[in-house]
Protein backbone atom coordinates (compact mmCIF):
# COMPACT_ATOMS: atom_id res chain seq x y z
CA UNK A 1 0.00 0.00 0.00
CA UNK A 2 1.27 3.45 -0.95
CA UNK A 3 2.13 6.16 1.55
CA UNK A 4 -0.80 8.32 0.45
CA UNK A 5 -3.24 5.42 0.17
CA UNK A 6 -6.52 5.77 2.06
CA UNK A 7 -6.01 2.17 3.23
CA UNK A 8 -2.77 3.13 5.00
CA UNK A 9 -4.47 6.07 6.69
CA UNK A 10 -7.46 3.92 7.70
CA UNK A 11 -5.17 1.20 9.07
CA UNK A 12 -3.18 3.74 11.08
CA UNK A 13 -6.38 5.26 12.48
CA UNK A 14 -7.65 1.79 13.39
CA UNK A 15 -4.41 0.94 15.20
CA UNK A 16 -4.65 4.24 17.09
CA UNK A 17 -8.20 3.47 18.22
CA UNK A 18 -7.25 -0.06 19.25
CA UNK A 19 -4.26 1.23 21.20
CA UNK A 20 -6.41 3.76 23.04
CA UNK A 21 -9.10 1.14 23.78
CA UNK A 22 -6.43 -1.32 24.93
CA UNK A 23 -4.88 1.29 27.21
CA UNK A 24 -8.26 2.03 28.84
CA UNK A 25 -8.96 -1.67 29.30
CA UNK A 26 -5.52 -2.58 30.69
CA UNK A 27 -4.98 0.48 32.87
CA UNK A 28 -6.72 -0.95 36.01
CA UNK A 29 -4.44 -4.00 35.80
CA UNK A 30 -1.41 -1.70 35.67
CA UNK A 31 -2.21 0.06 38.92
CA UNK A 32 0.44 -1.72 41.00
CA UNK A 33 3.84 -0.44 42.06
CA UNK A 34 6.17 -3.15 40.73
CA UNK A 35 8.63 -2.66 37.88
CA UNK A 36 6.57 -4.79 35.53
CA UNK A 37 3.40 -2.71 35.88
CA UNK A 38 5.33 0.58 35.71
CA UNK A 39 7.00 -0.52 32.47
CA UNK A 40 3.60 -1.66 31.23
CA UNK A 41 2.11 1.78 31.82
CA UNK A 42 5.04 3.44 30.05
CA UNK A 43 4.73 1.06 27.10
CA UNK A 44 0.98 1.61 26.67
CA UNK A 45 1.35 5.40 26.87
CA UNK A 46 4.23 5.51 24.36
CA UNK A 47 2.55 3.05 22.02
CA UNK A 48 -0.72 4.99 22.00
CA UNK A 49 1.04 8.31 21.45
CA UNK A 50 3.18 6.91 18.64
CA UNK A 51 0.13 5.49 16.86
CA UNK A 52 -1.75 8.78 17.15
CA UNK A 53 1.26 10.82 15.96
CA UNK A 54 1.69 8.53 12.93
CA UNK A 55 -1.99 8.97 12.04
CA UNK A 56 -1.77 12.75 12.35
CA UNK A 57 1.42 12.77 10.24
CA UNK A 58 -0.33 10.76 7.50
CA UNK A 59 -3.27 13.20 7.55
CA UNK A 60 -0.88 16.18 7.29
CA UNK A 61 1.10 14.53 4.49
CA UNK A 62 -2.02 13.71 2.48
CA UNK A 63 -3.25 17.28 2.91
CA UNK A 64 0.04 19.00 2.07
CA UNK A 65 1.42 16.47 -0.46
CA UNK A 66 4.88 16.61 1.12
CA UNK A 67 5.84 13.00 0.28
CA UNK A 68 4.20 10.93 -2.43
CA UNK A 69 5.59 7.47 -1.72
CA UNK A 70 7.58 5.43 0.81
CA UNK A 71 10.71 5.78 -1.33
CA UNK A 72 10.12 9.52 -1.49
CA UNK A 73 9.86 9.67 2.32
CA UNK A 74 12.97 7.54 2.84
CA UNK A 75 14.97 9.21 0.07
CA UNK A 76 15.43 6.00 -1.94
CA UNK A 77 14.58 5.17 -5.53
CA UNK A 78 16.03 8.37 -7.00
CA UNK A 79 18.23 6.84 -9.66
CA UNK A 80 15.70 6.50 -12.47
CA UNK A 81 16.22 8.43 -15.67
CA UNK A 82 14.43 11.77 -16.07
CA UNK A 83 12.93 12.26 -19.52
CA UNK A 84 11.90 15.61 -20.99
CA UNK A 85 9.00 15.59 -23.45
CA UNK A 86 8.51 18.38 -25.99
CA UNK A 87 5.04 19.38 -27.12
CA UNK A 88 6.47 20.70 -30.41
CA UNK A 89 9.36 18.43 -31.38
CA UNK A 90 12.36 19.79 -33.37
CA UNK A 91 11.15 22.94 -33.14
CA UNK A 92 15.26 52.72 -14.56
CA UNK A 93 19.04 53.55 -14.13
CA UNK A 94 20.82 50.35 -13.23
CA UNK A 95 21.96 49.96 -9.63
CA UNK A 96 24.63 47.38 -8.97
CA UNK A 97 24.36 44.32 -6.76
CA UNK A 98 25.90 44.79 -3.32
CA UNK A 99 28.19 41.94 -2.25
CA UNK A 100 27.70 41.03 1.43
CA UNK A 101 30.09 38.08 1.67
CA UNK A 102 31.58 35.03 0.00
CA UNK A 103 30.98 31.36 0.76
CA UNK A 104 32.72 28.12 -0.13
CA UNK A 105 31.38 26.11 -3.07
CA UNK A 106 30.98 22.41 -2.28
CA UNK A 107 30.65 19.74 -4.95
CA UNK A 108 32.13 18.74 -8.25
CA UNK A 109 35.18 16.51 -8.62
CA UNK A 110 37.50 18.66 -6.54
CA UNK A 111 37.72 20.24 -3.12
CA UNK A 112 39.69 23.20 -4.41
CA UNK A 113 38.74 26.64 -3.17
CA UNK A 114 40.12 28.40 -6.24
CA UNK A 115 37.36 30.37 -8.08
CA UNK A 116 38.90 29.40 -11.44
CA UNK A 117 38.30 25.73 -10.48
CA UNK A 118 35.00 25.69 -8.57
CA UNK A 119 33.60 29.17 -9.13
CA UNK A 120 32.57 31.61 -6.43
CA UNK A 121 29.41 31.92 -4.36
CA UNK A 122 28.57 35.45 -3.19
CA UNK A 123 25.92 36.54 -0.71
CA UNK A 124 24.41 39.72 -2.12
CA UNK A 125 21.73 42.37 -1.71
CA UNK A 126 19.85 43.23 -4.89
CA UNK A 127 18.36 46.74 -4.84
CA UNK A 128 15.48 47.81 -7.07
CA UNK A 129 16.08 51.17 -8.71
CA UNK A 130 12.60 51.33 -10.24
CA UNK A 131 10.49 49.77 -7.48
CA UNK A 132 12.42 50.65 -4.35
CA UNK A 133 12.31 47.01 -3.26
CA UNK A 134 15.37 45.06 -2.16
CA UNK A 135 16.16 41.56 -0.97
CA UNK A 136 19.15 39.41 -0.18
CA UNK A 137 20.17 36.40 -2.23
CA UNK A 138 23.16 34.58 -3.66
CA UNK A 139 25.09 34.78 -6.92
CA UNK A 140 27.10 31.84 -8.20
CA UNK A 141 29.83 32.71 -10.71
CA UNK A 142 31.08 29.64 -12.62
CA UNK A 143 34.82 28.83 -12.83
CA UNK A 144 35.09 30.15 -16.39
CA UNK A 145 34.15 33.61 -15.12
CA UNK A 146 37.63 33.76 -13.50
CA UNK A 147 39.64 32.08 -16.25
CA UNK A 148 41.80 34.18 -18.55
CA UNK A 149 40.32 32.61 -21.69
CA UNK A 150 36.95 34.12 -20.74
CA UNK A 151 38.23 37.48 -19.49
CA UNK A 152 36.34 39.46 -22.13
CA UNK A 153 33.34 37.12 -22.40
CA UNK A 154 29.79 37.59 -21.22
CA UNK A 155 27.77 34.75 -19.71
CA UNK A 156 24.16 33.62 -19.85
CA UNK A 157 22.27 34.37 -16.66
CA UNK A 158 19.59 32.53 -14.73
CA UNK A 159 17.41 33.65 -11.83
CA UNK A 160 16.37 30.78 -9.51
CA UNK A 161 13.46 31.38 -7.12
CA UNK A 162 12.52 29.17 -4.20
CA UNK A 163 9.01 28.58 -2.86
CA UNK A 164 7.18 30.67 -0.28
CA UNK A 165 7.96 31.23 2.57
CA UNK A 166 11.39 29.81 1.80
CA UNK A 167 14.67 31.69 1.85
CA UNK A 168 17.25 31.90 -0.89
CA UNK A 169 19.67 29.67 0.99
CA UNK A 170 17.25 26.74 0.47
CA UNK A 171 18.45 26.70 -3.13
CA UNK A 172 21.94 25.94 -1.83
CA UNK A 173 21.37 23.79 1.25
CA UNK A 174 18.39 21.76 0.00
CA UNK A 175 18.78 21.78 -3.79
CA UNK A 176 22.48 22.63 -4.20
CA UNK A 177 22.18 24.59 -7.44
CA UNK A 178 25.86 25.70 -7.50
CA UNK A 179 27.32 22.18 -7.13
CA UNK A 180 24.83 20.77 -9.65
CA UNK A 181 25.74 23.44 -12.19
CA UNK A 182 29.45 22.86 -11.58
CA UNK A 183 29.06 19.12 -12.16
CA UNK A 184 27.05 19.66 -15.35
CA UNK A 185 29.62 22.12 -16.67
CA UNK A 186 32.42 19.64 -16.01
CA UNK A 187 30.41 16.93 -17.79
CA UNK A 188 29.83 19.19 -20.80
CA UNK A 189 26.05 19.25 -20.25
CA UNK A 190 25.65 22.92 -19.35
CA UNK A 191 27.07 26.23 -20.49
CA UNK A 192 28.82 28.27 -17.79
CA UNK A 193 25.99 30.43 -16.45
CA UNK A 194 25.77 33.16 -13.83
CA UNK A 195 23.21 31.96 -11.31
CA UNK A 196 21.17 34.38 -9.18
CA UNK A 197 19.31 32.67 -6.30
CA UNK A 198 16.44 34.49 -4.59
CA UNK A 199 13.29 34.11 -2.49
CA UNK A 200 9.94 34.90 -4.19
CA UNK A 201 8.88 37.81 -1.99
CA UNK A 202 11.04 40.86 -1.22
CA UNK A 203 8.52 41.92 1.47
CA UNK A 204 8.35 38.93 3.83
CA UNK A 205 6.25 37.87 5.67
CA UNK A 206 3.79 38.87 2.94
CA UNK A 207 3.36 36.54 -0.01
CA UNK A 208 2.92 38.71 -3.10
CA UNK A 209 2.70 35.81 -5.58
CA UNK A 210 5.12 37.84 -7.73
CA UNK A 211 2.36 40.37 -8.51
CA UNK A 212 2.47 44.13 -8.93
CA UNK A 213 0.05 44.80 -6.08
CA UNK A 214 -2.09 47.94 -6.54
CA UNK A 215 -0.86 50.54 -4.04
CA UNK A 216 1.51 47.86 -2.76
CA UNK A 217 4.84 46.16 -3.53
CA UNK A 218 5.63 45.93 -7.24
CA UNK A 219 7.19 42.47 -7.08
CA UNK A 220 6.63 41.55 -10.73
CA UNK A 221 8.42 44.69 -11.89
CA UNK A 222 11.19 44.11 -9.35
CA UNK A 223 12.02 40.68 -10.78
CA UNK A 224 11.56 41.53 -14.45
CA UNK A 225 13.15 45.01 -14.47
CA UNK A 226 15.22 45.72 -11.38
CA UNK A 227 16.92 42.37 -10.90
CA UNK A 228 18.22 42.01 -14.50
CA UNK A 229 19.36 45.65 -14.48
CA UNK A 230 21.24 45.27 -11.19
CA UNK A 231 22.90 42.02 -12.27
CA UNK A 232 23.92 43.47 -15.65
CA UNK A 233 25.44 46.48 -13.88
CA UNK A 234 27.60 44.23 -11.69
CA UNK A 235 28.53 41.16 -13.73
CA UNK A 236 29.51 40.23 -17.28
CA UNK A 237 26.17 38.78 -18.34
CA UNK A 238 24.01 38.78 -21.44
CA UNK A 239 22.18 41.94 -22.47
CA UNK A 240 19.68 40.07 -24.64
CA UNK A 241 16.69 38.28 -23.01
CA UNK A 242 17.54 35.15 -25.02
CA UNK A 243 20.58 34.86 -22.77
CA UNK A 244 18.38 35.02 -19.64
CA UNK A 245 16.28 32.33 -17.98
CA UNK A 246 14.19 32.07 -14.82
CA UNK A 247 13.54 28.90 -12.82
CA UNK A 248 11.75 28.05 -9.61
CA UNK A 249 9.99 25.50 -7.45
CA UNK A 250 6.44 25.73 -6.08
CA UNK A 251 5.66 29.46 -5.80
CA UNK A 252 8.95 30.14 -7.56
CA UNK A 253 7.82 27.91 -10.42
CA UNK A 254 4.59 29.86 -10.81
CA UNK A 255 6.59 33.10 -10.79
CA UNK A 256 9.04 31.77 -13.39
CA UNK A 257 6.27 30.88 -15.83
CA UNK A 258 4.53 34.21 -15.26
CA UNK A 259 7.68 36.19 -15.95
CA UNK A 260 8.50 34.40 -19.21
CA UNK A 261 4.91 34.44 -20.49
CA UNK A 262 4.21 38.08 -19.66
CA UNK A 263 7.72 39.52 -19.95
CA UNK A 264 9.53 37.81 -22.84
CA UNK A 265 11.60 40.98 -23.10
CA UNK A 266 13.19 39.96 -19.79
CA UNK A 267 13.28 36.14 -19.89
CA UNK A 268 13.01 33.97 -23.00
CA UNK A 269 13.27 30.67 -21.10
CA UNK A 270 11.62 29.39 -17.91
CA UNK A 271 11.52 26.21 -15.82
CA UNK A 272 8.82 25.42 -13.27
CA UNK A 273 9.27 22.53 -10.82
CA UNK A 274 5.95 21.61 -9.18
CA UNK A 275 4.75 25.13 -9.85
CA UNK A 276 1.10 26.03 -10.05
CA UNK A 277 -0.73 28.10 -12.65
CA UNK A 278 -2.92 30.51 -10.72
CA UNK A 279 -2.10 32.98 -7.95
CA UNK A 280 -2.65 31.35 -4.57
CA UNK A 281 -4.65 33.82 -2.48
CA UNK A 282 -4.74 33.37 1.28
CA UNK A 283 -4.08 34.96 4.63
CA UNK A 284 -0.42 35.56 3.71
CA UNK A 285 -1.21 37.42 0.48
CA UNK A 286 -3.81 39.99 1.46
CA UNK A 287 -5.59 41.66 -1.44
CA UNK A 288 -3.30 41.12 -4.42
CA UNK A 289 -5.53 42.66 -7.07
CA UNK A 290 -7.18 45.72 -5.53
CA UNK A 291 -10.59 44.19 -6.11
CA UNK A 292 -9.98 43.98 -9.87
CA UNK A 293 -11.43 40.89 -11.57
CA UNK A 294 -9.30 41.62 -14.63
CA UNK A 295 -6.10 41.49 -12.56
CA UNK A 296 -7.19 38.28 -10.84
CA UNK A 297 -7.93 36.62 -14.18
CA UNK A 298 -4.57 37.79 -15.55
CA UNK A 299 -2.86 35.92 -12.69
CA UNK A 300 -4.39 32.66 -14.02
CA UNK A 301 -1.74 31.58 -16.54
CA UNK A 302 -3.90 29.02 -18.33
CA UNK A 303 -6.64 31.58 -18.83
CA UNK A 304 -4.06 34.15 -19.90
CA UNK A 305 -2.71 31.84 -22.60
CA UNK A 306 -6.20 31.30 -24.04
CA UNK A 307 -7.00 35.03 -24.19
CA UNK A 308 -3.74 36.60 -25.37
CA UNK A 309 -1.20 36.15 -28.18
CA UNK A 310 1.44 33.75 -26.94
CA UNK A 311 5.08 34.86 -26.78
CA UNK A 312 8.02 33.18 -28.49
CA UNK A 313 9.46 31.63 -25.32
CA UNK A 314 10.38 28.11 -24.24
CA UNK A 315 9.18 26.72 -20.91
CA UNK A 316 9.73 23.44 -19.07
CA UNK A 317 7.23 22.17 -16.49
CA UNK A 318 8.29 19.35 -14.17
CA UNK A 319 6.39 17.38 -11.56
CA UNK A 320 4.73 14.09 -10.69
CA UNK A 321 1.67 12.08 -11.69
CA UNK A 322 0.88 11.05 -8.13
CA UNK A 323 1.60 12.51 -4.73
CA UNK A 324 1.32 16.26 -5.43
CA UNK A 325 -2.37 17.06 -5.27
CA UNK A 326 -3.91 18.12 -8.59
CA UNK A 327 -0.56 19.10 -10.15
CA UNK A 328 -0.74 16.56 -12.99
CA UNK A 329 -4.26 17.51 -14.06
CA UNK A 330 -3.48 21.23 -13.98
CA UNK A 331 -0.22 20.70 -15.90
CA UNK A 332 -1.98 18.78 -18.66
CA UNK A 333 -4.39 21.72 -19.01
CA UNK A 334 -1.47 24.15 -19.18
CA UNK A 335 0.32 22.10 -21.85
CA UNK A 336 -2.90 21.87 -23.88
CA UNK A 337 -3.23 25.67 -23.74
CA UNK A 338 0.25 26.32 -25.20
CA UNK A 339 0.31 27.20 -28.89
CA UNK A 340 3.10 28.31 -31.21
CA UNK A 341 5.26 30.35 -31.20
CA UNK A 342 5.49 29.42 -27.51
CA UNK A 343 6.95 25.97 -26.83
CA UNK A 344 6.54 23.74 -23.79
CA UNK A 345 8.47 20.68 -22.61
CA UNK A 346 7.72 18.53 -19.60
CA UNK A 347 9.21 16.16 -17.04
CA UNK A 348 6.74 13.79 -15.41
CA UNK A 349 7.88 11.55 -12.57
CA UNK A 350 5.59 8.68 -11.64
CA UNK A 351 5.30 9.77 -8.01
CA UNK A 352 6.72 12.26 -5.56
CA UNK A 353 5.56 14.86 -3.08
CA UNK A 354 5.74 18.64 -3.09
CA UNK A 355 9.23 18.75 -1.61
CA UNK A 356 12.95 19.25 -2.17
CA UNK A 357 13.51 15.54 -2.72
CA UNK A 358 11.27 15.56 -5.79
CA UNK A 359 12.80 18.77 -7.14
CA UNK A 360 16.34 17.47 -6.63
CA UNK A 361 15.54 14.50 -8.85
CA UNK A 362 14.53 16.84 -11.69
CA UNK A 363 17.18 19.53 -11.19
CA UNK A 364 20.08 18.17 -13.33
CA UNK A 365 17.90 17.45 -16.38
CA UNK A 366 16.13 20.80 -15.96
CA UNK A 367 19.38 22.78 -15.84
CA UNK A 368 20.73 20.95 -18.89
CA UNK A 369 17.49 21.66 -20.81
CA UNK A 370 17.57 25.30 -19.76
CA UNK A 371 21.18 25.71 -20.83
CA UNK A 372 20.41 24.31 -24.28
CA UNK A 373 17.83 27.07 -24.75
CA UNK A 374 20.07 29.93 -23.65
CA UNK A 375 21.75 31.92 -26.40
CA UNK A 376 25.50 32.43 -26.18
CA UNK A 377 25.86 36.20 -25.62
CA UNK A 378 29.25 36.14 -27.33
CA UNK A 379 27.98 34.59 -30.58
CA UNK A 380 28.47 36.80 -33.60
CA UNK A 381 25.32 38.35 -34.96
CA UNK A 382 24.07 36.99 -38.26
CA UNK A 383 25.34 39.04 -41.23
CA UNK A 384 22.82 41.48 -42.62
CA UNK A 385 22.04 41.53 -46.36
CA UNK A 386 23.59 44.45 -48.24
CA UNK A 387 21.38 47.49 -48.72
CA UNK A 388 19.95 47.86 -52.21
Amino acid sequence: MGLTSHKVLALSALVSLLMMAGTVRLWPRLAGSGWAVVLGRIATILGTQLAVVCTLALVANNYGSFYGSWSDLLGTGQDGAVTIHDKFSNDGKPTGVQTLGKEHVHGGSTVSREPAVVGRLERVSIPGAATGLSTEGYVYLPPQYFQSAYADKRFPAMVAITGFPGIAKNLITNLNYPATELRLINEGKMKPTVLVMMRPSPVLPRDTECEDVPRGPQTESYFTRDVPSAVRASYRVAADPHGWAVMGDSTGGYCALKFAIKHPDAFATAVSLSGYYKADEGSDTGDLFGGSRERREAADLIRWLTHHPQPSVAVLVGGTKKGDGDYYRATEAFIDAVQRPMNVSSITLESGGHNFNTWSRMLPASLAWLSNHLTDPNAAAAPQPPAL
